[in-house]
Formats: C-alpha cells, structure tokens, sequence
C-alpha cells in the first residue's frame, strides 16, 4: 500500500517520540518536521537519521509544500484548534495532542472540521493504549457502584521542565492540560454522566500570567452516585510527597496503582505511565469477621515505555484511517474530559473570598 506521509509538528518531548514511532511503523513516512527553534527540528532530524526531509518554522508553510496524508500536532495547545483546522482544510488526516483546544468550542470545532473533511482525527489520550491502565479501568469497572475515584499527579519541576510547565500555562492550567486524562478514565470507569463539578485552586507563584493558577484539585459527582477526585500542582515549589496516587474503591473493594518509586521523580514525564503493580483488595469478610481474601498484587513491571505507548497510539491512528475506524465515540469523550475539567478550573476561580470576620480568626 502506498505509505500515509506525516508532518510531524513540534519536536519537543512528545512530537519526537512520535517521530520516532512513525519510523518504526512501515506504512507512515515523515514528510516533514516543524518547530519554532531550529535546534530541535535539527536535532530531532539528526537523531533519527532524517538526511533529506525538509525542515520547516512555520506550520502553514509546510502544510502547504509537504501536502501531507496527515499531520501529527504535538505543540502548545493555543495552537491545537488553528493547527487542526488548518489540517483537515488541506485534506489531511490529524493525530492530536491532548487537548483538543483551549476551549470546548474550539475543541467541537475541530470535531466538525474532521467531519466536514471526511477525516480522520485521534487525540493522544495515551492512558487508553496502556496495558496496565486498561486493566485498571477493568478491574475498577467490576468493583460495583458507586466509586470512588482518587488520581494525582504533581510535578515538582525545575529548569527546563519548569521552563516547558510554564510555557503551558500560557494557555491552560495543570489542573486542565493533565486532567483532561484522568476525567477521561473516570468516565470509563463509571460510564455515567457527571452530574455536580467543582474545582479549587491556588497561585503559588508570580511567574505565570495573572489569573493563571499552577496548583488546583477538582472534584466529580456521577449520575450514578460514584465520586472522583483529581490533583495537578506544577513548578518548584511542589512536594514530592503523594505526588503519584491513583486509587479506586468501591463496595466489593478496592485497586490501587503503586508507581515506580526509587529514582524516579515527580517531573520524570517517562515515569509518569510507569507502574510496579496494580494491588486488588477484595472487601468480603469471613465468618470470624476477618478478610476472606488476601490483597493480590498483578505485577505491571513488563509494560511499555513512553515510546512504545506512543507506538501504540500511533498503530491505532494508522488503523482508523486504514480501516476507516468510526472515531465518533472517540472524538465524543475528548470534548466530554474537556468540558469538564475546564468547568473545574472555571469554578475554582470563582470561589467568593472569605469574609473579613472568618480570615481574621
């Protein structure tokens, strides 16, 4: 079959790792790479042995010189909706980085531009390629109802990972850009619909635009009475404490992810899909009173790294397109984890200061 040709745009941390699966997947070719600095578009050529694929700063350029099949999109999110549109306008195919927009009109305007175009658009919500996470969610699902859903993550970050954390909070706040993931596997795990969002936040720091907030905590009600609880706190003065928890439980019991520990820290992006064990507690009593079962551990340390999850996603947008996949319920749920989140931030923002009489005490 003729081979699908790819614009890779943005060649930080997850733009390359794409690149570097498109390379290992023999029906895509790399039609282009683009980035605003020439260091990494060059360096990024370098390292896979890219000697005569053009190299492009500008987007709309390339798009039209390369007239890629599809374009991957792994840039800051203000640029996720303008890029998209861009894409589907040329005819081509888009592999999206999450989120799909800054705003859920700007991410429904991506779902229909993709429609209009005939199309294909997948967002990389890569939790739903891991092996380990989609047991989790499996395991969750036969816990009973309602849930209790507890996820964190928070990165105490510096130097260049401090420089990137707030580069993005040009456009969202952690509690948006890295909820997104964690709101969408609650869903998966209740498959209910959200019917009370709340959020909290704070700003911990002068170095990031005036209303933005670089620690916030959202909280979720579900139709069907389950509650989830996600955490997300950037920059240097964060704890490393707690900063990795992912925790179900409902009425039969409970499924807990314990992370790789050791070495690994908070701003360790490789970790952050890296597990040790998935450990299942079962809440049945014996006759003495005392557990029937004991806890059992599923050991996780076989699974893929980043690079290999990206392969995977990447093998899955080359079967929707290949296989002409219906991506509606896909597209549906990344508006949906959108929505929600930005609710979150939103309500955060506006919780009424306290009275003068209750700060005084």
């Amino acid at each position: 079959m003729k081979k699908i040709r790819i614009l890779v745009v943005g060649c930080g941390h997850m733009g390359a790792s794409h690149a570097r699966a498109y390379i290992q997947i023999p029906q895509f070719e790399i039609a282009g790479l683009v980035s605003r600095g020439e260091k990494s578009r060059t360096a990024l050529a370098q390292a896979l042995g890219l000697k005569d694929v053009p190299l492009y700063s500008d987007y709309h350029t390339a798009l039209k010189s390369a007239r890629p099949d599809a374009v991957c999109i792994a840039t800051y999110p203000d640029t996720h909706e303008e890029f998209a549109l861009a894409a589907f306008h040329s005819g081509a195919h888009v592999f999206i980085e999450k989120p799909i927009a800054t705003t859920v009109d700007g991410a429904e305007n991506v779902v229909a531009a993709a429609r209009r175009a005939g199309k294909k658009l997948v967002i990389g919500y890569i939790l739903r390629h891991h092996p380990s996470w989609k047991k989790f969610v499996e395991i969750a699902q036969s816990l009973g109802k309602p849930l209790v859903m507890r996820m964190n993550l928070n990165q105490q970050s510096s130097g260049n990972e401090w420089y990137v954390h707030k580069n993005l909070m040009q456009s969202l706040a952690p509690m948006v850009d890295c909820g997104v993931h964690y709101v969408d596997i609650m869903c998966l795990m209740t498959g209910s619909t959200p019917v009370k969002i709340n959020g909290i936040s704070a700003r911990l720091t002068d170095e990031i635009p005036p209303g933005q907030t670089n620690y916030g905590q959202l909280q979720v009600v579900f139709a069907d009475g389950s509650v989830g609880w996600y955490e997300a706190g950037w920059g240097p003065m964060m704890s490393e404490e707690a900063f990795f928890i992912k925790d179900v439980i409902g009425p039969k019991g409970s499924v807990s992810m314990l992370a790789k520990k050791l070495d690994a820290a908070s701003d360790d992006v490789g970790a952050h899909t890296k597990t040790n064990a998935l450990r299942i507690h079962h809440a049945e009593l014996g006759p003495d009173g005392k557990f029937a079962r004991k806890d059992v551990l599923l050991d996780t340390t076989s699974e893929p790294d980043h690079d290999e999850l990206c392969r995977l996603e990447q093998e899955y947008f080359l079967r929707s397109i290949t296989e002409n996949l219906d991506l509606g319920d896909h597209m549906r749920d990344a508006v949906n984890s959108l929505r929600i989140v930005l609710e979150a931030q939103a309500n955060s923002l506006r919780q009424p200061p306290l009275a003068a009489s209750a700060t005084a005490q």
